[in-house]
């Protein structure tokens, strides 16, 4: 069976690579983009030089599924915008894969009620890197034996949210197995407000937004006289691409909300 897939953000260099990487898959089909600025014009030249003819552009999605009625859509927007379109997709019976993070707690109980009623699936991952995966599970393992942590992010300074959905997702992994302290001195004092990072639970977390950087996340887990350091390094996006198949066949293959990649891989 061929997957027929409709991605939006498919201009994007997230969605151009996905665009690639989804059509050289053997079982996978990209029939249309969802795009509001080009209803009307095809994707290719510039975005998809491999591709001699076009996809489609549509800025409806109802439109874009009476015409090629996809089995999934994958939304690597921001995260305003996915919430739209995955709710919509979603209501019209497709399946949908988001890429993008940032998006709220009221937003991911919002589309997994809508996920359950309609009967079809919603796969949601903030990191589609399978190392990136991987990294935050070695950080939960690691974390039940060394609970003093601090979690370092790094993107590229056009990314929108921080922290970032990785750093989120791996704080919530971790706090399945550690017990909620403070961490530091407990009279400790921000000279400067925000110096410390983020918190959650004690956790601390630092966002770095800087042009060359892509996607990075160092985890650092301290215990007396040692010092542990798990890290992960995206240099291309390309490195999403394994993920974003692998979600998209999963999604075909349930009806059910899943997030974070981890929950398909083991």
């Amino acid at each position: 069976m061929t997957i027929k897939l409709a991605i939006a953000g498919a201009r994007g260099r997230m969605g151009g690579t996905a665009v690639l990487a989804a059509n050289e898959a053997a079982d996978i089909e990209v029939v249309a983009a969802l795009d509001y600025k080009y209803d009307g014009q095809f994707l290719h030249n510039e975005t998809v030089t491999e591709m001699e003819d076009g996809i489609p552009i549509y800025t409806s999605l109802t439109a874009l599924k009476a015409a090629h009625n996809p089995d999934i859509l994958l939304d690597v927007t921001d995260p305003d915008a996915v919430f739209v379109n995955a709710s919509e997709a979603l209501t019209l019976g497709m399946h949908v894969v988001i890429g993008t993070s940032g998006l709220t707690s009221e937003m991911l109980t919002d589309l997994e009620r809508l996920s359950k009623e309609r009967q079809k699936s919603c796969i949601i991952a903030p990191n589609f890197s399978i190392g990136a995966v991987l990294m935050m599970k070695f950080a939960q393992q690691a974390a039940r034996y060394l609970g003093d942590i601090e979690i370092l992010e790094m993107h590229h300074d056009r990314k929108l949210d921080s922290p970032s959905g990785t750093a989120v997702k791996t704080a919530e992994m971790i706090r399945e197995v550690r017990a909620a302290h403070i961490q530091g001195h407990p009279e400790e004092q921000e000279t400067i407000p925000g110096a410390r990072g983020a918190d959650i639970e004690g956790m601390k977390i630092h966002s770095i937004r800087l042009p060359g950087l892509l996607a990075h996340q160092e985890v650092l887990l301290g215990g007396e006289g040692e010092l542990l350091k798990i890290r992960h390094d995206s240099f291309d996006r390309k490195s999403f691409m394994p993920g974003i198949l692998l979600a998209i066949r999963e999604a075909v293959s349930t009806t059910q909300f899943v997030y974070g990649l981890e929950k398909i891989i083991d």
